[in-house]
């Protein structure tokens, strides 16, 4: 099981995700490295709140607040502003780590 200091350890170091990560975790690599668009594709399959949070944080990188709040509704989480997305990235990897 990894976990979140190996996790960001990858993220620095690997040139793909592991293949035994969640879709979750997948995504997550992908918005870290600053692969949005890889980092969507997986997220807007994901039909579960976890897959509605990680898009939410997805729009809010993209400046769309509006659409990002949606998201965080669907997912059951306030909505953030842009001062916590880099805080929110790491709130969101913890749970989908921890399970």
């Amino acid at each position: 099981m990894m976990n979140f200091d190996a996790f960001q350890e990858s993220v620095q170091d690997d040139d793909a995700p592991a293949a035994d990560l969640s879709p979750e975790l997948k995504s997550l690599w992908h918005l870290k490295k600053g692969e949005w668009e890889a980092s969507h594709d997986i997220a807007q399959d994901l039909p579960s709140k976890m897959g509605s949070w990680i898009h939410g944080l997805l729009h809010a990188i993209e400046g769309d607040f509006g659409n990002s709040a949606y998201w965080y509704q669907r997912a059951g989480e306030p909505p953030i502003s842009k001062s916590q997305i880099d805080s929110e990235w790491e709130r969101i990897t913890r749970v989908a780590i921890e399970g």
